[in-house]
């Protein structure tokens, strides 16, 4: 008699050990296929063209250090004249603009009654003094007493004293220029009531001017009076004043630690108006040679100052395998590759090179370090060879490596003394 044997069916630990495996061969499936179709993707995608950029090659100049600052134009002499009385305008003797000579009458109010009174006090002080004469002779012969002589010169001292002061009364009337000058805009006619202090017109002597500036207190070793001072002016671009550092304050601003500066410069041409603002140069020290770039070369960031160096692709793609290769050295503690093979290498990389016409330029980003401004120049004093070439454009679409094209056809200002453009 046969026996049955039956079977067991599977646990069902091993169906979920089944099914998760399962499940996994899904997702390595999946996987793979969607990292092939990226990979055929990327193939396929073009790269990306070089980026346009201008370039100037770093060259030395000649750099003459000065102090820079903007600074207020104010006449040598000047005043908003007034008179200290009120009157009726019977004469204004100028026009606007009119050069006028000190002591000369500029302006006349109406002054009848006080000369008139002055003629009065005239006279009585000239009886006082006949009194005086009489009464001196009179003395002589002992026909009055000493109080009497006494009275009669105090007499004749009040009636001068009185005709001083009406004196004074009378020219209060009359406005008279101060000084020599350029009279302003006078817009005061005769038959006009002038009240007490009210300004009547200004006069400024500008011939020459003064230019008032501040400088911080760090420069005062550089400063000394008698030092040539250079002016440039919006309203007259292209044009440069020339004068003489004439004083310098003896007290530093608390608030600004800036020292007050005055420089005098001469204006026979009458060009320089008081009041307008000047841009004051003061060259100091001996001129020093620097390596210079147009300040849109370099790329400020927070953690320093670079510009953008042009280089062969070749050549940066080796530069990159020797720093890559003595880092490694390097944390591996062993000597980097014997020096005369690199040379080889290096030479025969040059060659090679040399050869290529059709190697392609990249973006090499640098570290420097920057001294001053002029103009629209930027001194470089390290991270630079002379006659490299650097980006001055198109900077903000680059990073380390880039390929570039090079279209100088437009390049950015590079002018030591640049003077404003209208458009």
């Amino acid at each position: 008699m046969q026996t049955r044997v039956e079977r067991k069916p599977p646990s069902t630990a091993k169906r979920m050990i089944a099914m998760v495996l399962l499940v996994l061969l899904l997702i390595a499936i999946i996987i793979g296929i969607k990292a092939l179709l990226i990979m055929r993707m990327m193939a396929g995608m073009k790269p990306p063209p070089p980026s346009v950029v201008s370039t100037a090659k770093a060259a030395y100049e000649e750099w003459q250090p000065s102090l820079n600052a903007v600074g207020t134009l104010r006449a040598a002499r000047g005043a908003d004249l007034a008179l200290d009385i009120a009157g009726l305008v019977t004469k204004v003797n100028l026009k606007s603009g009119d050069e006028v000579k000190e002591g000369q009458v500029l302006l006349q109010l109406r002054d009848s009654e006080d000369s008139a009174q002055l003629r009065q006090l005239e006279a009585a002080a000239a009886l006082a003094d006949v009194t005086l004469k009489r009464a001196q002779q009179q003395l002589g012969a002992q026909a009055i007493s000493k109080a009497d002589f006494d009275t009669a010169a105090a007499d004749l001292k009040a009636k001068q004293a009185a005709v001083a002061q009406q004196q004074v009364n009378v020219a209060k009337k009359t406005l008279r220029a101060p000084f020599d000058g350029r009279a302003g805009i006078i817009t005061i006619n005769p038959g006009a009531y002038l009240n007490s202090g009210a300004i009547i017109v200004t006069l400024q002597q500008i011939d020459p001017v003064f230019v008032d500036f501040h400088l911080p207190q760090r420069n005062l070793d550089s400063l000394r009076v008698g030092q040539k001072v250079a002016l440039t002016l919006d309203a007259y671009p292209g044009k440069h004043f020339e004068g003489t550092l004439s004083a310098i304050s003896p007290k530093i601003d608390n608030d600004t630690r800036n020292v007050q500066i005055e420089a005098t410069v001469p204006n026979p041409d009458r060009t320089l108006t008081p009041g307008m603002f000047a841009n004051v140069s003061i060259d100091v020290g001996q001129k020093q040679r620097y390596l210079t770039l147009p300040q849109t070369a370099v790329v400020y960031n927070p953690y320093g100052e670079t510009v953008y160096v042009v280089k062969k692709k070749s050549e940066y793609d080796k530069m990159q395998a020797e720093a890559a290769k003595s880092a490694a050295a390097s944390a591996a503690k062993t000597p980097p590759a014997d020096a005369k093979d690199a040379g080889k290498d290096k030479g025969a990389s040059k060659d090679k090179a040399g050869k290529d016409a059709g190697d392609p330029l990249v973006a090499q980003q640098t570290f420097v370090t920057t001294n001053g401004t002029r103009g629209d120049q930027i001194s470089i004093t390290k991270g630079l060879d002379e006659s490299a070439e650097v980006v001055t454009s198109g900077q903000v679409k680059l990073k380390s490596g880039a390929l570039i094209t090079i279209d100088n056809s437009v390049q950015p200002a590079n002018s030591p003394n640049p003077t404003p453009q209208e458009h």
